[in-house]
């Protein structure tokens, strides 16, 4: 999965991308209100982590802002990106601001690293319409674990190779189009172009034969992953 996180203590950043990275996801970091407006206006994310207490910008003595503010201006805009507030304000009538502004959940500073995952894979459930593990053919994803099963026996992917799987299957059947997949597989310092995220089908496509799932090519569209065998 991949996230923005809005953070602007460099410790507590520093130790969040590490744990989430660890996990296997990809994460973009920003440290004020301008950077997270311009990264979140460009990309796509399974799910947002915002601080209340930002900087406007990157300069030095920059004015405070509050993290509500971009929260708003994606809702306004349509964005339904599942957003958990991280703030050490933690009184009920700040909580329910955040919710009021759109907010999907809302974590008080301070807090187990664990659990910013655990409510991170929850509202990225909800916000898909899926269950935690997910069955198509032989091949089963376990959301909570993360964990890709083919026939019973664990299948181990390369981490790009499994994000494509992860997108496909959630759920199964959705189309997915290049360019979405594309956005979640690229960072800001790197760039995924169609021949290498076409060489990504193939190599799972040769990686599923005789599961009973197929990823099929969508012409003008995208990806599908369904019941079936071959391409």
């Amino acid at each position: 999965m991949r996230f923005l996180l809005v953070e602007d203590d460099a410790v507590l950043g520093d130790m969040m991308e590490r744990s989430l990275r660890s996990a296997g996801h990809r994460l973009d970091v920003a440290g004020s209100l301008n950077q997270a407006r311009q990264f979140w206006r460009v990309q796509v994310y399974d799910a947002v982590l915002l601080d209340l207490n930002l900087p406007q910008s990157d300069a030095p003595g920059s004015a405070l802002a509050n993290g509500l503010t971009l929260l708003r201006e994606a809702r306004a805009r349509g964005d339904r990106t599942p957003v958990l507030v991280l703030t050490a304000r933690n009184r009920t009538e700040e909580r329910i601001a955040g919710l009021d502004a759109g907010a999907d959940d809302y974590l008080g500073k301070p807090f187990e690293l664990a659990e910013v995952e655990a409510r991170l894979r929850a509202l990225v459930r909800r916000s898909a319409g899926t269950d935690d593990v997910c069955e198509i053919g032989a091949l089963a994803l376990d959301r909570k674990t993360r964990r890709l099963t083919l026939g019973g026996e664990l299948l181990e992917l390369p981490a790009r190779e499994f994000e494509v799987l992860w997108e496909l299957m959630t759920p199964p059947g959705r189309v997915v189009s290049k360019r979405a997949l594309s956005n979640k597989l690229s960072g800001f310092d790197d760039s995924l172009g169609d021949n290498a995220l076409e060489a990504f089908i193939s190599r799972l496509r040769k990686k599923l034969q005789g599961s009973g799932a197929r990823i099929r090519t969508l012409r003008g569209l995208g990806y599908a992953l369904e019941p079936g065998e071959g391409a």
